[in-house]
């Protein structure tokens, strides 16, 4: 009878969705030499090889594929029974590991840490800076349990199966301006076709924020955005704008509540929106995460964007 352990088949849906031993020991914090040796132990586990030779690494062959989609399932219901389990007992506790972006985890995952500290101080909680791009992978595999992302109008994010998309807020995107630029009077709304002479910034190439300036440029304007300066943090793009070097779209979350050297003001051509939403495994949240989900949710309800 073969017994399967599942700190093991964890190794082998990880190497199934990174693709290589160095991806999978990033990933985990684990040597490529580790992950090596525990996919070997998997493979005299089960009696069978699971990898083959692909150029210089490895890859899964028919057997490791088929054991890594029953190691979806088994690892699912490992992990609904952790959350029935923990349901049995009066008080909340146990880990929860969430990220998200910067604005949403300034004033969403921050606030709800300290919350949660108070209401539930069983419950460990572990915040980190990620982007959904990068985050769904951990999230798919167990080693995330909560993200919030966002994603812009005209530029949805795909809904990969086994994912819950739960949207918290919309919030309208604005056209920030050094305080000094020729358009930043007040109350005048500014148009897109207006900025095609500008430098612009905007976050790291590849993501929704991106997109969406690209996106936004040249279907509102009519042109390529001379994209100079890319970062997701937001307080850099903020100080690119206030030093005069570059012109931006931001969401209100992302922005201060009163800065001088910027100016802040709506798009002339269109109602652009970003919504905020968490992304959990479809599976039924243990109660710690469930806590979080509910404090973080109420938070969002309490926000006000302008």
């Amino acid at each position: 009878m073969v017994e399967l352990d599942l700190r093991r088949l964890r190794f082998l849906r990880e190497f199934e969705e990174r693709g290589t031993l160095a991806a999978v020991a990033a990933a985990l914090g684990y040597s490529p030499s580790t992950v090596s040796q525990q996919l070997s132990l998997l493979e005299k586990d089960v009696g069978v090889a699971l990898l083959e030779k692909a150029g210089r690494g490895v890859r899964l062959n028919d057997a490791g594929r088929l054991l890594a989609r029953h190691a979806r399932v088994l690892l699912s219901a490992a992990e609904e029974a952790q959350a029935d389990l923990a349901a049995l007992g009066g008080e909340v506790r146990g880990t929860v590991r969430a990220g998200g972006l910067q604005s949403a985890a300034r004033r969403l995952l921050v606030p709800a840490v300290a919350r949660m500290k108070t209401d539930h101080p069983r419950v460990r909680t572990e915040v980190f800076e990620l982007e959904l791009e990068q985050a769904l992978p951990g999230l798919r595999l167990g080693a995330v349990d909560l993200v919030i992302g966002d994603e812009y109008d005209g530029h949805p994010r795909p809904r990969p199966a086994g994912m819950r998309f739960t949207v918290l807020l919309e919030e309208p995107i604005k056209v920030v301006l050094p305080a000094s630029h020729p358009l930043a009077r007040p109350g005048t709304p500014v148009q897109i076709s207006a900025l095609r002479s500008e430098v612009w910034t905007a976050s790291a190439e590849g993501t929704g924020h991106h997109a969406m300036v690209v996106g936004t440029c040249r279907t509102l304007g009519g042109y390529e955005p001379d994209l100079r300066h890319r970062s997701s943090d937001s307080d850099v793009q903020l100080e690119l704008v206030r030093v005069g070097a570059a012109v931006a779209l931001m969401p209100p979350l992302a922005l201060p509540a009163d800065d001088p050297a910027v100016a802040v003001r709506d798009l002339a051509e269109t109602n652009l929106k970003r919504r905020l939403v968490t992304v959990t495994r479809e599976t039924p949240p243990p109660p710690a995460l469930a806590e979080l989900l509910a404090t973080v949710a109420q938070l969002a309800g309490h926000l006000s964007v302008f």
